[in-house]
Formats: C-alpha cells, sequence, structure tokens
C-alpha cells in the first residue's frame, strides 16, 4: 500500500511543470506528508486530552487543518466534492494562504524547538510548486491514505521515504548532499556506540540520515523506561542544517522515525564563531559527512582559528570545538585532507593530532558514495588526550561499487570485528606518531603489506568478474531503457515545436579577463574552460567579482585546442552570488527554456563541433554561437525531457564507471597470469 502511494505521487509530479526532478519530487512530498502527520499528532494530543477531561488546543486554526482545506469529508468518510477545492483555487489557496500562514508561526514561536517553530522554518523557506490544483488535489487524496499513528506503519514508512532520499542523491549534481550510505553510517554509530544520556549532534544534518540511524541503534539496546523514551526523543539528539529543502527532509526523516519535535535548528553552522562555543554547547558525540569541496567566503573563514576556504576544514574544526572532553566523533572527509601540503591543511592535522586521539582511520573504495568518483576516509578520534598510535583500515571489496552493487552491511563487518581489538592484517596497520613527518604532519594512507602484494585470485575469478561488469553494462544499454525514452520523446507532437536560433531566442554574454584578479583566498569561483572541462573540479577564485553570474545560468567554452574535449562544452551554474566569468567563456540567458533543456541543447552541440578543423586552435565568434538552431517545445515538454535525459545520464555515467573498473580488472588479470608455475607432459598442460 505505502509503496504504490509513493508510486502514485511521484506519477503525478512527474506529469506536473512545476515539478522538474528527484529533488523536487521529495520536497513537495515533503510538505504534504507534514501537514497530514501534523493533523494525525494533533488529533492524537485531542484524544488524549479528552481521556483526562481536559480541553485541548490545537495549533493550527480551524479553517487551516487538513480535514478543512485537504480533505473535508462527508458523514460516510468519503471527501465530500462540494466543499473541496479542486483546480486553480486549490493552488490559489495554498500559495496565498495557507503556505503565508503557516510561516509566521516562526515569529510566533516561543524557541526553535517547538513543533510550532518548525512549522514556519518549513513553510517560509518551501514553496508549492505544483502548479495544477488537479495533481495537486489527487496527491492530497493519496496522502490521507497514509497512516501515521502505528509504530509499524511509521517504520514502513520510514524505510520509503529513505529510499526517495536516496534515489534524490542520485539525481543530479547536488542530490549526494542528502545521502550518505546507511551501511557505512551504521558501521560508524557501531564504532562510537552512543549510550543514553550522551548528546549526539551532526553540523552538517542533510536528511539527518545519521541522527535517525542513532536513534534506532540507542532505542533497540537501552532499556525501555518513560524516562529513557523522553530522554532519546527531547534531549538526545541535534543538528543543524543550512539548505532549505535538506531541512524539510530531514525534519520529515526524523518524524517518521518516531522523533516527534526533532531538534534541528536551520542555520549555517559555519556562521557561529568557534570561539563563542561553551561547554554548554558541547556534545558527548559526533557524527557527519560535511560538504566536500565547498568554498566560504573570508568573513566565515574568520569565524576559526585556522583560516581556510575548504567547507570540510571548517567542519573538522567546529566539530572538535564542539566535542566534549572525553566526547567520540567519526568524521567523513576527502582522502586528500591527510596529505595535502597547504599550510592551512598542514596546521589543521598537526591541531587534530595534538588535542585529540585519532585513533581510527577507515579508508574506503572509490565508489562507496555513488557516482562520486573522489575518494574519502573517515577519521575517528576522541577529545581530548593527544595521539599515540593510529589504526587505519584499508576497506576491500569484492567488486566495484556503483549504483547497481552499493555498499552492504556485510562489506564493513570485518572492519567492525578486527576494530574492536585493533587487530593488525594484511589491510589493517599501525602507524606511531613518531613515524609521521613533524613538519608536513602527512597521514596519507599507504599500506604497509601492500609493496609485497601481489594478486592472490585465480585468473577464472578476475574474469568471472570482468564477465560480470560486461554483462550489466550490456544489460544497462540493451534492457530497452533508451528505447523506451527515446519513444517517449519521439510520441510528442514535434512538429508543433518551434524551430529558432540562440540569437533569436536567447540573452549571450561575453566573460571579462580575469588573469590579474586571481586570489586562492578569494570568495567567487573563477568559470574558466579547465573549470568547466572537469565538472567544476579544478578551480580558481578571486576576489573581484568581475563578472557576476546567476542560477540557471548556461555557460559554454569559447576558445579550445585542436580535437580538445572543453569546446563548446557547457556548464549549468546552480547558485547566484558564487561565481565569475571569465573570458572566451559565454553565458547563456533566457526565459523561453527549462535552463537544463537549454544546457542539454548546448552542450557540446555539433553546430559549434563543425567549426574544430583538427589543426588549430578553435574560437567561436559571438556570430557562430547565435546562429545555433535550438527547438522550443512547450516548457512542460521540456521538463519531461529533462527528466528523460536526466536518467539517461545515469545509466552512461554507470556505464562508464564499469569500464572504469574493467580496465582496473585487466591490469589485475595480466598480474595474475605472469609466471604460473605450470609444466608440459607429453603434450599436455600439468600444474606443478
Amino acid at each position: 500500500m505505502f509503496e504504490q502511494t509513493f508510486k502514485n505521487i511521484d506519477d503525478l509530479l512527474y506529469k506536473d511543470s512545476g515539478a522538474d526532478s528527484e529533488l523536487d519530487y521529495i520536497g513537495q512530498t515533503s510538505w504534504v506528508m507534514f501537514l497530514r502527520y501534523l493533523d494525525e499528532l494533533e488529533q492524537d494530543k485531542a484524544d488524549e486530552a479528552e481521556l483526562k477531561g481536559e480541553e485541548y488546543k490545537f495549533i493550527l486554526d480551524e479553517e487551516y487543518r487538513w480535514p478543512n482545506w485537504a480533505m473535508p469529508k462527508s458523514a460516510d468518510g468519503k471527501l465530500d466534492h462540494h466543499k473541496a477545492m479542486t483546480g486553480p483555487d486549490l493552488v490559489q489557496f495554498v500559495d496565498n494562504r495557507l503556505f503565508p500562514y503557516l510561516a509566521e508561526f516562526k515569529q510566533k514561536a516561543d524557541n526553535p524547538k517547538t513543533i510550532e517553530y518548525k512549522i514556519g522554518e518549513i513553510f517560509s523557506e518551501l514553496k508549492n510548486k505544483i502548479q495544477s490544483g488537479y495533481n495537486l488535489r489527487e496527491i492530497l487524496e493519496y496522502a490521507d491514505e497514509l497512516p501515521f499513528r502505528a509504530s509499524t506503519d511509521k517504520h514502513e514508512l520510514s524505510h520509503l521515504y529513505e529510499s526517495k532520499i536516496k534515489n534524490m542523491g542520485n539525481a543530479g549534481r547536488n542530490g549526494g548532499q542528502y545521502y550518505t550510505p546507511r551501511p557505512l553510517i551504521r558501521a560508524m554509530i557501531n564504532v562510537v556506540d552512543p549510550q543514553i544520556g550522551e548528546k549526539i549532534y551532526d553540523g552538517a544534518a542533510g536528511s539527518c540520515g545519521f541522527l535517525c540511524e542513532a536513534y534506532e541503534y540507542m532505542y533497540e539496546r537501552m532499556e525501555k523506561t518513560t524516562d529513557n523514551l523522553k530522554t532519546l526523543q527531547e534531549e538526545t539528539l541535534y543538528g543543524k542544517e543550512k539548505k532549505n529543502l535538506a531541512y524539510v527532509i530531514g525534519i520529515m526523516n526524523m518524524i517518521l522515525h518516531g522523533i516527534e519535535a526533532p531538534n534541528i535548528i536551520h542555520v549555517n553552522t559555519l556562521g557561529e564563531n568557534i570561539r563563542d562555543i561553551q561547554e554548554k554547547n558541547r556534545y558527548h558525540v559526533i557524527l557527519a559527512n560535511p560538504p566536500f569541496g565547498g568554498k566560504e567566503r573570508k568573513e566565515v573563514q574568520q569565524n576559526f582559528d585556522i583560516k581556510t576556504g575548504e567547507t570540510a576544514s571548517l567542519f573538522l574544526q567546529h566539530f572538535i570545538k564542539s566535542l566534549k572532553a572525553g566526547g567520540r566523533a567519526a568524521i567523513v572527509i576527502k582522502n586528500t585532507f591527510l596529505s595535502n601540503a597547504d599550510n592551512a591543511s598542514i596546521s589543521l592535522r598537526k591541531h587534530l593530532l595534538e588535542s585529540c586521539d585519532l585513533h581510527t582511520i577507515l579508508d574506503l573504495p572509490v565508489g562507496t558514495f555513488t557516482g562520486v568518483g573522489q575518494k574519502t576516509v573517515v577519521l575517528f578520534f576522541t577529545k581530548g588526550s593527544p595521539t599515540k598510535k593510529i589504526w587505519t583500515y584499508e576497506l576491500k571489496v569484492d567488486r566495484s561499487l556503483g549504483k547497481r552493487s552499493p555498499l552492504a552491511d556485510n562489506d564493513l563487518v570485518e572492519f567492525i570485528e578486527k576494530r574492536n581489538n585493533f587487530e593488525v592484517s594484511d589491510n589493517s596497520w599501525f602507524t606511531h606518531v613518531s613515524e609521521i613527518d613533524e613538519n608536513s604532519f602527512d597521514l596519507k594512507i599507504s599500506n604497509p603489506n601492500k609493496a609485497d602484494e601481489i594478486s592472490d585470485r585465480l585468473p577464472n575469478d578476475i574474469v568471472e568478474e570482468i564477465t560480470s561488469l560486461n554483462d550489466e553494462t550490456n544489460q544497462l544499454l540493451n534492457d530497452g531503457f533508451f528505447q523506451r525514452y527515446l519513444q517517449a520523446l519521439d510520441s510528442n507532437r514535434q512538429e508543433e515545436w518551434e524551430i529558432s536560433t540562440l540569437g533569436q531566442s536567447c540573452d549571450f554574454f561575453n566573460g571579462k579577463a580575469h588573469e590579474k584578479a586571481i586570489d586562492i583566498n578569494g570568495d567567487f569561483v573563477v568559470v574558466n574552460s579547465k573549470f568547466i572541462s572537469t565538472e567544476g573540479e579544478v578551480r580558481k577564485f578571486t576576489q573581484n567579482q568581475i563578472f557576476p553570474l546567476f542560477e540557471n545560468d548556461v555557460v559554454l567554452v569559447m576558445s579550445d585546442v585542436p580535437n580538445g574535449k572543453a569546446l563548446a562544452k557547457c556548464f549549468l551554474i546552480d547558485e547566484d552570488d558564487k561565481y565569475s566569468l571569465n573570458q572566451r567563456i559565454c553565458a547563456i540567458r533566457s526565459d523561453r527554456f527549462n535552463s537544463k533543456f537549454l544546457y542539454y541543447q548546448l552542450n557540446r552541440n555539433k553546430h559549434y563541433l563543425k567549426f574544430n578543423n583538427g589543426e588549430n586552435q578553435t574560437n567561436l565568434r559571438k556570430s557562430d554561437i547565435l546562429d545555433c538552431p535550438l527547438i522550443i517545445p512547450p516548457i512542460e515538454i521540456q521538463n519531461q525531457i529533462v527528466e528523460v535525459l536526466d536518467r539517461m545520464k545515469e545509466i552512461t555515467d554507470q556505464v562508464e564507471l564499469n569500464i572504469k573498473a574493467n580496465s582496473a580488472l585487466i591490469e589485475e588479470l595480466k598480474l595474475s597470469v605472469s609466471g604460473l608455475p605450470f609444466l608440459i607432459e607429453n603434450n599436455e598442460l600439468v600444474e606443478n
């Protein structure tokens, strides 16, 4: 029942022109589910008060309660179509009356811990994107079927909601910030072992996966007394989250896991000066996966003792400062942090080793985070005493990790078992602080057993894995996926689509030279050809935003070397006040397109690639850019096409990962078959 209800809601959102992606789907589902949950919560409290002979004062005025606006029912318990709003009147009520009314609770609430404050926060930051009142009516009816009262119902709903968060994490460039693999979270919690009476904190909460799993871990193991349950509900789990959508998703996720009024604050954690953190602000346990690759402004950096623009490094300082003496932490971070040679990274590693016992490092394989090529590690440390020795465990799995083969709980069993006794093995070892360079404090992972390591797998085993990967790749490409979705595109009435040119339908802007304005500590990312060709991974910065870019701008490389892969490559700007446009890069803006649809049309467009003669550096002129032909379907069709192309990109990305994994396996196969000890007897191959 529950799973089908979620699918039905997703189908309606897919059809709606206002919801463009998985990110929108879960955002819109969340606010509807929250109001449905709030109605059940209020009704439970009203029933409880009635049993005590007391009168319950509802949080919401009568007009704005679920049974009155969302699901007015007749005496037979069915929707009263005479009273129910349907169509434009429903959308107008939600946009112009319901959301503004709920947003006011933020100012009315006594403090941020109350459910009233959560209501205000959610509806002051989130917008209704469901444009069709008829779709919204059906969504409300489906949501009304969801039961929230029984613990078994909440349990099933929480698992389904987690699945949606996982899908969202795979949906695009920004989705991954919301989802950390749950097997990894559970392993981290197992090591730090939080106990009832301790305060657990995540300052980069996202979807609150760490806090939800910590709740489950503690609930299963604690004595079920009234006091313990109250403590777990109200005084144990704390979080902060900056992003609007992530905050809403996190609140909803915790509610479905059984936490009625989550202690999650909607705030930029890094905006807090760590020098102001007092003992009352500290925690016994910190679990977190802070964002990778962010760049913070100088005013934010001033809140920290070690100045750096790297977001994850600032979070690590915040976490160390926020731990109580004897407090335990498990933090996911890029493996490059262990060896970066910049002064800030060296100072931070020194600070970590001197102020905390960094007792364990878990080295994770590529593919742990689906769709992310960056290797990561988990740092386990206890505050209060300096590090003497570090136990490092190199996690190995017998397959290539990816969307179809994600990290599983069984993959981490050995790590947990060996970590309990700090066991030394082929893939685990100790590093003594005395062995660490006192100038660089380099902690780079280097397995001392690897020098003598050769492939101990038989060729047949390696070939079997290669075959399995090839089968997966073939299945991805041949299961009818492309054909189905291409047919979906073809089914649209393309003869009615407008044909135009970029010059006729878009605004064009040339970038400006930034060579003299490059500043490693600058606040703005310089959008140059290297930035675009690496999908935003390679960055230069400037303090002077010479040419500001805005969210939904499409930027395009106008100049590249012969046969280069950057020419006409595009990047979709994801945030205001963050980027500055370099010369030989242009920005394209238009109000006639879904920006991502425009991005897909322009990215490496054949019209631009024909100017590359393979001999000279290609320089596209403004006129070349403007002459590019474009199709302009209705906006609802554009939204559908974007959804299809996003899904197709997921497939091709996974195929690419499979090919890379195959290359590594072929190298292993070469080593495996080299020097095999065989003898030939009587023209027959005999094992020696």
